[in-house]
Order: C-alpha cells, then structure tokens, then sequence
C-alpha cells in the first residue's frame, strides 16, 4: 500500500475509532473488526498455535477495544494501540499456559500456522512441504512470545521498528536486537532445510 493510503487508512481507523469513543457507535466498531479481524485473528494463531484459542483471543481483542474505546488517544497509530492490546492478551495466555499446560507442543505442530498452497503436486512435493510447514512452526513455537511477536509484526503486518517498540514497550533498539536474534534462532533451527 502506497504512503498515502496507508496514511489515510491510519487516519480512517483513528476517526471510527474516536467515533466509537464518542458516541459508542456500534457501526464503527464492525468496521474496525472487518478491517483487523484478519491481522488479529493471524498473530493470535501464530503465538498460540491453535485455532479455537486464537478465535476466542481475537474476540477478546475486539471486546477489550469495545471497553476501553473510552480511554483511545490518538496519538499514535489505531493499529499500535490495538495490537499492544492483543499483546497483553498473548502474554497473559502464555503465562496461562506455563502455569497450566493443556496442549502439547506437538499438538500445536499438527495444527500448522499457515498451510503451504498446493496445486497439483505430486505426494513427495506435498510431503515436503508439510515437512517444512511443520519444522517452521515448530522453530517459531520455540521462540519467546515478544520474538515471536516482533517477527510477526515486522513481516507480515509490516510495522516500522518504532511501532513494534510501542506494542512491545521496549526500546526501538532493543526491538532491533530481539529481531536479529529470533531470525538468528530460525535460521539455526532451520539450517537443514536452507
């Protein structure tokens, strides 16, 4: 997306939102939710690694905007302040989890973050392939929560160093340095396929 449409995209989601904060307009949040439901419902999978609990992340999200649409300020981008929201969530699941494990690692492996597109390939391709998708959920599965975060951020969202540092609440240098060493660790994980 060009410059100027995703600035006047931020500037649209940053108006639906004081509209919601206003006058809890109803219409502006199904349309913040068509927008982000996607982008939120991805990250989520891609830190939790299970579908359900991704779904009732995301749904969370939405519903935590609802409530503290009161407390918006848009002094930075709608899309920072709503991905910091889900990362709390995120954190607080994984912390959850640490506490009280329900699901197996391998489990989450089964499942996939993303399926490889297929078109008429023959068994070993497809094989192969699984093979892949499943070593590189494997490797992001091991990463920590904010690495796993941060990559996801900055490559499939594509947010700027200053925006993954106001999600994560650190510095754009320290984000600098867990991005390198989670690209680092990936690339060790996955040496055997590179």
């Amino acid at each position: 997306m060009p410059r100027d449409e995703a600035s006047a995209a931020a500037a649209d989601d940053a108006e639906l939102m004081l509209r919601l904060k206003d006058t809890q307009d109803e219409e502006a949040l199904r349309e913040l939710v068509r927008r982000y439901q996607k982008p939120v419902f991805t990250m989520a999978y891609r830190m939790l690694g299970n579908t359900d609990e991704a779904e009732d992340l995301a749904q969370r999200t939405f519903i935590r905007l609802w409530k503290a649409a009161g407390s918006y300020k848009p002094t930075a981008k709608f899309s920072t302040w709503l991905f910091t929201i889900l990362r709390n969530l995120v954190f607080n699941e994984t912390r959850r989890r640490t506490r009280k494990p329900t699901t197996s690692l391998e489990g989450c492996m089964e499942q996939g973050i993303a399926p490889i597109p297929s078109t008429e390939q023959s068994p070993d391709t497809k094989l192969e392939e699984k093979e892949l998708q499943r070593a590189v959920d494997a490797a992001l599965a091991a990463l920590p929560p904010d690495a796993a975060m941060a990559l996801h951020l900055r490559r499939e969202q594509d947010m700027s160093y200053e925006e993954i540092s106001r999600i994560l609440d650190k510095s754009v240098p320290a984000v600098k340095s867990l991005l390198h060493r989670a690209r680092r660790e990936l690339r060790y994980r996955l040496r055997r396929y590179l």
